[in-house]
């Protein structure tokens, strides 16, 4: 009867530590992390991507594409930084919310991807999930969900 007692307590202890901080504690280190990323992302900068992902980073876009690290890199090496002329977008968060379980944190944001060319201008929203892991000091998205957010219907009179 004791050991189970004592299981008990040990098991609530544990879970009572791996709950979510409402203040997350590193929620200003992250927070800044995902905005340096996407400035970066919008000059599709290899650079900024090489620091974001980890390399064992699960991915899965919005058109229900699953890929790794190695894929984005070679996605963001082919493509290049944006020339003269061609389509440009900058990408933004909003209402982000941040939980953190210790050296674990779950991110997640409305993107706004606004694209440009020309003088035709388009915007998606996106809800993104980012599951980061803190190794060696310093935090990276080890998991990524993105939903394309559905349109919202005109308002009719």
């Amino acid at each position: 009867m004791k050991q189970i007692l004592l299981s008990a307590i040990i098991l609530l202890a544990l879970a009572h530590g791996l709950r979510a901080q409402t203040t997350a504690p590193d929620g200003a280190e992250l927070t800044k992390l995902l905005q340096d990323f996407l400035a970066g992302a919008s000059r599709n900068d290899e650079a900024v991507h090489e620091r974001f992902w980890a390399s064992d980073l699960i991915y899965t876009g919005s058109a229900g594409r699953r890929k790794g690290k190695a894929d984005i890199m070679r996605e963001v090496h082919k493509e290049g930084p944006p020339k003269p002329g061609d389509e440009t977008a900058v990408y933004t968060a909003e209402e982000i919310r941040i939980q953190q379980y210790g050296d674990t944190a779950i991110v997640a944001f409305h993107l706004v991807a606004t694209t440009t060319k020309g003088e035709k201008t388009d915007v998606a929203n996106f809800l993104n999930t980012g599951t980061f892991l803190k190794r060696d000091g310093k935090w990276q998205a080890v998991g990524w969900q993105a939903t394309k957010m559905a349109e919202k219907e005109e308002s009719k009179p």
